[in-house]
């Protein structure tokens, strides 16, 4: 059933992250990827928040937002090929920036959502 429940959930989470693909944003810098990928860092700590001071949370519920949504959302596969290519293409300055931007950002991210959750509760 579990399977079920991170498909459901990874079909949303893939379809809000091509959404926002669709955005008109033209750039070198891959902002776009960079955005999804803290916004879904703010969404897997607000909902890690959630589970840790709420025992009544179901398992599958967990699975739909972190595995599924959280999963499909998030870009790790494209921000590593972005990275390659800024690097590839000799853009090392940005390259390095979109790096140290995404990790930063979204530790700060899980951070902020984790801290979120905390308010409704």
């Amino acid at each position: 059933m579990g399977f079920l429940f991170v498909a459901l959930g990874g079909a949303l989470g893939a379809a809000g992250r091509y959404a926002i693909s669709l955005l008109p944003v033209k750039t070198g810098f891959p902002i776009l990827t960079l955005l999804t990928n803290i916004t879904g860092a703010v969404l897997i700590g607000f909902i890690a928040g959630i589970v840790s001071s709420n025992n009544e949370v179901s398992p599958n519920t967990v699975l739909f937002w972190k595995t599924g949504v959280c999963g499909g959302f998030t870009t790790f596969s494209t921000f590593s090929l972005e990275a390659f290519t800024l690097f590839e293409n000799k853009a090392y300055l940005s390259g390095g920036i979109y790096i140290f931007l995404s990790v930063v950002f979204c530790l700060a991210g899980v951070f902020c959502g984790k801290k979120l959750s905390l308010l409704i509760h």
